[in-house]
């Protein structure tokens, strides 16, 4: 029987269970799975609960008996209650099984009725607890469903602690979850069976608070109030759903600089030892919270003379986090305070950061304070700010640029010189620089319901369309406002036609109209002497150029770089430099390329650049992988993913690399699912240029993953759309060689060669060694597919030693495992030692397990691509891929083996069996191996 099965989550609740804990739960699970005991611990609002539910949910099903009990804080002074819930069901069950003194003991204890009590009859109640899950597991697993056992009753720990320590091999298995701090779960875990893992639940990243509150609904909040949700949280996931519940049900969103507003539950949860303090040390405290790093010599500026006595009385009733190590004055947790600011009266807040405002030694703390400090306008505060705004930027923190730009507008009269607009459009700005996309847009917005003059709105329509990012489809309706309000202006012009670049390309997918528009961009901005417009659209136009293939991209990268050259633009993605280092990319020139992409890499890093950051990250683990370091280029692309899911940037494009990056170097399924949410994500925002780079990876996971056919499709489509798109030049995407080694595999190398040819001319035109090494490479294989062994050989020899030159590791690897497997008849078990000598050197795991199988395959099989073709005149009227198949069959081939010898799917196999039969008039296997028995007997 089971018991108690009503702690299963409704349905529409079950996504949050795992959000966050993926591991965890599985880790638990599979401990569950072996028989072992699961306990699960950590600090209030955690998630014990919720883990602790999915896992009864999820594991429940397997037990024939499942007991529950959960404890609370106010019933822990009832002796026996947490065992009533246990056993309560079930005692009519078990009780005559039990001896007698037991009986009378478990149902004295559990029914009230009698006087035994664990201190008469304690060895007997001992027993019959013990007993009684004997008793139940003798008809099945049982397990025991346990939460908040730090409120557990003594007498009910007592007696479940003893009964655990002793169930030896009885099926019997606890699931429990206890509030703890620090590592201070031992004595429950010295109370549990002794094969019990402790799980601690740990906080939440920013990422996992995000989609946490998304599910919850709460996602129309910025990314910046997120990432401030998550700071105060301390990514605990009660507490940052009932600030996201508050931010919710608030109508008026916190002002830049103040902290988040902190709802009554939260208060009294973490405020409740505040009454014990001394009314100075609160006030301390106060100045504590209001600082952005206090030290104890801050507090003493400040004016809290005592404040070393304080913050020990403070860190003794835990509010405060000791510190022997440092002067830093730490609060045991962000939310204490947060808290303790909400609770504080606004005339005392404002005389804290007043204090803070001459005691702070950093300039942007001191103007920070002083706004907060102030109330109303004041110029020569909004100046302060304005001042600290620009240092903020030029020491690479552009979101305290941000915030600090807003508190400039707030404290400027509206007359003022700058006016508020210019201070929140540099905000605006300063946002877009840090990712901070949702809150860029908003400002924006908010300066274009008022904006008259035309500078000021173009600028406004400017951020509008960067906050879009790819999805400029989204935006369509910006253009004819924005052309509208520059006027005949040629530097107004002139960023707007910049953007419209953009749009040409992404949305409509026309290179050609793109690179006019660029082009067209830059003359106006040179006329109107806007030199970091005409250098973005000149950077615009030449990296246009050279995907295109066009023959201007080297003199148009040549004008990029001339001088005077901007720093902005500079280390921009979408900047001279890194223009420059598509053009080496695609040259084959690597290692300049890598040392360019690490300098941008290292500028941009600097500037807190975060949208630059994400796409720099991703081109240097392109650059890494292109050379063969696998390993390398994996770390980098992960890198760049998690970076830009946290900052919401440039999300397709990095699954894209990071998908190119698994299937080289780490887990091709994930390789498929990466590259399947960069083509879904592209597709969805219209984007028709990384469309047809995200299916490229698409086709490469599924090449790499054994799926011929489905590459084969994937690769048919970039083709299809980068002839669309007016792409030329094959060192862009790379995916050719993989199209036609795939279509071999399926047996159509004619389509292959085609594929080859046409590649091929482009690739001479342009000069790409590369992609001409990885052409010669695939028609090897087209040249052995039909019958041509030797001329396969000799191209597939010529090759790796041009790729090895050229620096391209992988590539090199990819021939000579090609080359084992056509150098003999019958490898030998070392024949594959050198394909594996350079994958292992890549680190390409992929790649090691394929040349495993085929030394393991090779070592018991003849090598298809030696077998002559039978020159039986039946077989006269079938093609090349045909006669090798039916020669493999006549030598007894089953059709994995054809597959495996051809570098083939099975069902590519069955097809060409399937035209073979009926071109021959035959049925079966059988008859083909007649024909070959009636060729040898003539």
């Amino acid at each position: 029987m089971t018991v108690r099965r009503d702690f299963k989550e409704p349905a529409r609740c079950r996504p949050d269970l795992v959000i966050g804990r993926e591991e965890l739960v599985t880790s638990a699970r599979d401990q569950l799975t072996r028989g072992g005991s699961v306990l699960l611990h950590g600090p209030a609002g955690i998630g014990k609960s919720t883990v602790l539910r999915a896992l009864a949910a999820d594991y429940g099903e397997a037990a024939r008996t499942v007991l529950r009990c959960s404890a609370t804080e106010s019933e822990s002074h009832l002796p026996f209650l947490a065992l009533a819930d246990l056993f309560g069901l079930v005692l009519d069950e078990i009780s005559d099984k039990l001896p007698a003194a037991q009986r009378t003991a478990l149902e004295s204890a559990l029914t009230g009725r009698g006087e035994s009590t664990l201190q008469r009859d304690g060895l007997a109640l001992r027993l019959a607890v013990l007993s009684a899950l004997r008793v139940l597991a003798a008809a099945g697993p049982v397990l025991l469903v346990a939460d908040d056992l730090q409120w557990l009753d003594s007498a009910s720990a007592e007696l479940l602690g003893f009964a655990a320590r002793r169930l030896g091999d009885t099926p019997v298995q606890l699931l429990c979850a206890v509030r703890t701090e620090g590592q201070e779960y031992d004595r429950h875990l010295r109370a549990s069976p002794p094969d019990t893992l402790a799980v601690r639940l740990n906080p939440l990243s920013r990422n996992q608070v995000s989609a946490l509150l998304d599910h919850r609904g709460y996602t129309d909040l910025p990314r910046s109030t997120v990432r401030e949700i998550h700071r105060t949280s301390g990514g605990n996931p009660l507490f940052a759903l009932e600030l996201g519940r508050a931010l919710g049900e608030n109508p008026t969103p916190p002002r830049p600089g103040e902290p988040l507003p902190v709802p009554t539950s939260l208060r009294a949860l973490v405020l409740s030892r505040l009454d014990m303090l001394s009314d100075e040390a609160r006030r301390t405290l106060l100045v504590a919270s209001a600082g952005a790093r206090p030290t104890l010599a801050l507090l003493h500026a400040a004016g809290r003379e005592n404040a070393e006595a304080e913050t020990a009385q403070a860190a003794a009733l835990g509010l405060l986090a000791t510190e022997p190590e440092g002067p830093a004055v730490r609060f045991a947790h962000p939310l204490i305070s947060a808290a303790l600011y909400a609770e504080a009266p606004a005339l005392e807040r404002r005389a804290a950061h007043a204090a803070l405002s001459t005691a702070a030694s950093d300039p942007i703390e001191r103007a920070r304070n002083l706004a907060m400090a102030t109330t109303g306008t004041d110029p020569e505060v909004a100046a302060r700010l304005a001042e600290a705004a620009a240092l903020a930027r030029d020491r690479g923190a552009p979101s305290v640029a941000a915030s600090l730009g807003l508190l400039a507008a707030r404290h400027t009269p509206p007359d003022g010189t700058p006016g508020p607009d210019e201070h929140r459009l540099c905000a605006a700005e300063d946002a877009i620089t840090a990712g901070e996309v949702d809150l860029a847009r908003d400002i924006a917005r908010e300066v274009l319901t008022r904006a008259t003059v035309p500078a000021d709105r173009i600028r406004a329509w400017e951020v509008v369309i960067e906050a879009a990012g790819q999805a400029l489809g989204d935006v369509d309706a910006v253009f004819p406002q924005a052309l509208a309000d520059a006027g005949d202006d040629p530097r107004l012009l002139a960023l707007v036609h910049y953007h419209l670049a953009w749009r040409k390309l992404i949305v409509e997918g026309d290179f050609s109209e793109a690179r006019q528009e660029a082009a067209h961009a830059a003359e106006l901005a040179a006329r109107g002497d806007d030199r970091r417009t005409e250098l973005m659209a000149l950077s615009f136009q030449s990296s246009t150029e050279t995907l295109m293939g066009h023959p201007n991209a080297p003199a148009t990268i040549k004008q990029a770089m001339r001088e005077p050259q901007d720093p902005y633009v500079a280390c921009h993605h979408n900047g001279v430099g890194a223009a420059r280092f598509r053009w080496l990319m695609m040259s084959d020139q690597l290692p300049e390329a890598r040392s360019t992409i690490t300098a941008l890499l290292r500028e941009v890093r600097r500037r807190g650049m975060v949208e630059s950051e994400v796409h720099f990250q991703r081109f240097l683990a392109e650059t890494e992988l292109r050379s063969g370091h696998c390993g390398r280029a994996l770390d980098l692309a992960r890198e760049s993913l998690r970076l830009a899911r946290d900052s919401g940037i440039g999300l397709g494009a990095s699954a894209m690399l990071a998908s190119l990056a698994e299937a080289s170097g780490g887990d091709v399924g994930q390789a498929l699912a990466l590259a399947r949410e960069a083509a879904g994500r592209a597709e969805e925002d219209g984007d028709q240029m990384y469309l047809s780079r995200a299916l490229a990876a698409l086709g490469h996971a599924q090449f790499v993953a054994g799926d011929a056919a489905g590459a084969v499709g994937s690769l048919r489509r970039v083709r299809e759309l980068e002839q669309g798109l007016g792409i030329t030049d094959p060192a862009r995407g790379r995916w050719q060689g993989d199209l036609a080694e795939a279509l071999v595999r399926v047996g159509e190398p004619g389509e292959a060669q085609d594929v080859i040819a046409v590649t091929r001319e482009h690739a001479l035109r342009l000069d790409r060694e590369s992609v001409l090494a990885v052409l010669d490479r695939a028609e090897a294989l087209v040249r052995a597919a039909l019958g041509d062994h030797e001329g396969a050989l000799s191209r597939l020899t010529s090759v790796q030693d041009r790729l090895a030159k050229l620096g391209y590791g992988l590539e090199e690897a990819r021939a000579a495992f090609a080359l084992a497997r056509l150098r003999t008849g019958r490898p030998g078990p070392t024949s594959y030692d050198e394909a594996a000598r350079l994958f292992r050197r890549c680190r390409a795991l992929p790649w090691l397990r394929q040349v495993d199988e085929a030394a393991a395959q090779g070592a018991s099989q003849p090598s298809a691509l030696t077998a002559q073709t039978p020159p039986s005149d039946a077989l006269a009227g079938l093609a090349a891929m045909e006669r090798q198949v039916a020669a493999l069959v006549m030598e007894g081939a089953t059709n994995r083996e054809i597959a495996a010898r051809l570098f083939i799917s099975v069902k590519t196999v069955e097809a060409t069996l399937t035209r073979v039969y009926r071109k021959l008039g035959i049925r079966s296997r059988v008859d083909i191996v007649r024909l070959a028995a009636g060729r040898h007997s003539k």
